[in-house]
């Protein structure tokens, strides 16, 4: 990493931490993006070294790390990014979520997707179980939300109470090629709300 240039005062290793850490986005951190832009190949091939690929989104304006795909002939190494393993809740409201992204973008306008809580509750009622406790629905609803912005596809919004901003990096875990498949999905999602219905009768 000697050979690396950097075009500010921002040293290189503050960047590695951050995509260690998780997303660089080029509106919030634009001196960091700046170092970046500078030392793409460089950085590329660091991070390669130890089993990951450096992710960037030009157009959207964020990179991030993905654990590199087992090749043949390479020594394995150890996974660095951890797969998680979601919740029916969780993975139904990244699905809505990525949906009403897409539906936001199809309308032009303002590219920031912000939806109040209100919202959020009222686009994943349809498909859980009926419950005549709405308090306990929304509080539900409420610890799922907290975990998609724990994963890093929301973010509260300071000084505007239970509004949210849908992060654009959705867009590349849940690509268009699954969310063609979106309607088929949501009728699954729709059984599994009425069997879970109907154990609980």
């Amino acid at each position: 990493m000697n050979d690396l240039m950097t075009p500010s005062k921002t040293p290189v290793g503050a960047l590695l931490i951050r995509l260690l850490k998780g997303l660089v986005e080029r509106e919030r951190e634009p001196l960091l993006w700046a170092v970046l832009s500078e030392n793409q190949s460089q950085i590329r091939d660091y991070f390669s070294r130890i089993g990951l690929e450096l992710s960037i989104d030009e157009a959207e304006g964020f990179a991030f790390l993905r654990q590199r795909p087992q090749e043949e002939g390479r020594p394995e190494l150890p996974r660095l990014i951890t797969r998680r393993r979601l919740s029916y809740p969780v993975s139904l409201l990244l699905a809505l979520l990525r949906k009403r992204l897409a539906e936001h973008d199809a309308h032009g306008g303002d590219k920031r997707l912000v939806l109040s809580g209100i919202e959020i509750v009222d686009l994943v009622q349809l498909f859980v179980p009926d419950t005549p406790n709405e308090a306990k629905l929304v509080k539900r609803i409420g610890r799922d939300i907290n975990k998609v912005i724990e994963l890093g596809f929301l973010r509260r919004l300071k000084k505007q109470e239970d509004t949210y901003e849908v992060c654009r990096i959705l867009r590349s875990f849940v690509d268009a090629q699954w969310l063609a498949g979106f309607d088929e999905r949501l009728s699954e999602y729709v059984r599994y709300g009425e069997s879970m219905t109907k154990e609980r009768r």
